[in-house]
């Protein structure tokens, strides 16, 4: 009879939960580091919230971020670590195209679904079969933008962009959108993790330009924005999403008065659309110290959509099976922000908005 109450003990205490890890490589440090920890905050918020409600059927979520600072090499390096090291089932929220691009034949080599990087350039999007955005291209965020100024009577453009192949992509799209008001735009492009020049900001006075559209990361759109004010030059200035709307208002302070940006999901202060509240609500239940931002929020609602695909893909979640669930997700409402991912198009997201900068830090429709 002794022999037998062990194994009765066995069978009644509950298995261990397997845990589902999500695997990020990310700028924690360095430049572009603000930017790389709101992505991971906005993510952790929300697998928190799951886990919290008592997880998935598979298992509870493990996010599992390693620091690139911002630098291919180790975005390349950290991510042979999540896959073969880590075992991530998906890769999330890569902080650019540039930091994505590394991690590419490790995504194909080993089929990981490549989710929701921080970018709407075409390059990532032409990659693999295993890569799914959720955010608008810079394509549609520069139509926005240009017919936006446009139709205002502003077509006198000067573009700041990056000396790669991107921002090249990006000054050729506001050049091919500016065509329809019969004008071409400036160029003044930088090279990426560098401050901007006096050279730099000599050859937007010259251009004198109406509008700015600044294509780069926030740090030297601040710059650029502060010494223009400095040399009183009133300027408009647009910022594409890619900045982070969040970044460049605190990196403005006092500057960001006038200064709009390009938007790839609805402000913060929008409780009225349900996944706002839904984030905003597992933001403060995760006791982060400041609001959340917008690039925390489009985190969270990435990983709401990466959690929905997961609770599809069955009780035996894998690589394969997730690829698989994501392919046939369909159109999906995150609750007032939709996606539609099908077999053969996994680039689900369309919103762009427009929003201001306030030099309190917030974001205003």
């Amino acid at each position: 009879m002794r022999t037998l109450v062990l194994p009765l003990l066995l069978a009644a205490v509950p298995a261990l939960a397997q845990e589902i890890v999500v695997g990020q490589s990310a700028p924690l440090t360095g430049g572009n580091a603000e930017l790389g920890n709101d992505i991971r905050n906005g993510a952790l918020a929300y697998f928190k919230k799951v886990n919290d409600a008592g997880g998935l059927p598979q298992g509870k979520l493990k996010l599992v971020t390693l620091d690139d600072r911002n630098e291919t090499k180790l975005s390349g390096e950290n991510t042979q670590k999540l896959v073969t090291e880590h075992n991530a089932v998906a890769l999330f929220g890569y902080a650019s195209s540039t930091l994505s691009i590394p991690a590419m034949p490790m995504v194909q080599e080993h089929k990981v679904p490549f989710f929701a990087p921080f970018t709407g350039a075409d390059t990532i999007r032409k990659q693999n079969e295993f890569v799914y955005t959720v955010r608008a291209t810079y394509a549609d965020e520069i139509e926005k933008v240009i017919t936006f100024w446009g139709n205002l009577g502003n077509t006198k453009v000067t573009v700041l962009h990056y000396d790669d192949t991107v921002g090249k992509q990006n000054f050729e799209t506001v050049a091919t959108v500016l065509k329809k008001f019969n004008r071409t735009p400036v160029s003044v492009a930088i090279k990426r993790n560098v401050d901007i020049t006096e050279a730099n900001v000599k050859e937007v006075i010259a251009a004198d330009p109406n509008v700015l559209v600044v294509t780069t990361l926030y740090a030297p759109a601040a710059q650029l924005v502060k010494k223009l004010r400095e040399a009183n030059r009133a300027v408009m200035v647009t910022s594409l999403s890619f900045a982070g709307a969040s970044q460049l208002a605190k990196a403005l302070g006092p500057h960001a008065a006038g200064v709009s940006v390009a938007l790839t999901v609805p402000t913060p202060r929008s409780n009225g659309v349900p996944v706002v509240k839904e984030c905003n609500d597992a933001w403060a239940a995760a006791a982060q110290p400041a609001p959340i931002s917008v690039t925390a929020l489009e985190a969270c609602i990435a990983a709401k959509v990466l959690v929905e695909g997961m609770k599809r893909a069955g009780r035996d979640l894998s690589r394969a099976s997730l690829h698989r669930s994501l392919s046939g997700l369909g159109r999906y409402d995150a609750g007032g922000y939709v996606v539609d991912f099908k077999p053969n198009f996994r680039h689900g997201g369309s919103y762009v908005g427009m929003a201001l900068l306030r030099p309190n830090g917030e974001v205003r429709d």
